[in-house]
């Protein structure tokens, strides 16, 4: 399960926006181990979008999921990897009000090896993209 870094809640009471990184499969492939977030907190959440969220268990973890579908009593939030585990499969319904904020963008941060021209312009092209919402995320979640 992806956790990310706890400097996204320290950036959340100053700016709607923060920076979070990605650790775990379970987003792959849209997020990968080491991909860096923009996050909107505060943002509309509808079906499809990913959000970062507060671990139903376990609050101090945050974790990113992709939001299925509402349902009574908060989200369904699956995971994009279904071999990874650790979303609403696991532990039912998110509370409305552990649900964080929307994914905006990723991006991946430059490694220390890339220094070449060549390195630097194939990174400058691929670093960053924007999260889409993905709204076959409930047609998934009828398959399961």
């Amino acid at each position: 399960m992806p956790e990310l870094s706890q400097d996204v809640e320290r950036g959340r009471a100053l700016l709607p926006f923060g920076v979070a990184e990605v650790t775990g499969p379970s987003m792959v492939p849209t997020l990968h181990h080491g991909d860096r977030l923009v996050v909107q907190y505060g943002a509309r959440i509808r079906p499809g979008d990913v959000v970062v969220l507060r671990h139903p268990f376990q609050q101090d973890l945050l974790v990113v999921k992709r939001a299925a579908e509402r349902r009574e009593g908060g989200w369904w939030v699956l995971g994009d990897n279904p071999f990874a585990g650790g979303d609403s499969t696991d532990y039912g319904t998110v509370p409305e009000d552990l649900v964080l904020g929307r994914v905006r963008f990723r991006y991946r941060p430059l490694k220390a090896g890339q220094r070449s021209p060549l390195a630097l312009a194939r990174w400058a092209l691929s670093a960053a993209w924007p999260v889409v919402s993905d709204r076959s995320a409930s047609r998934r979640l009828r398959a399961r």
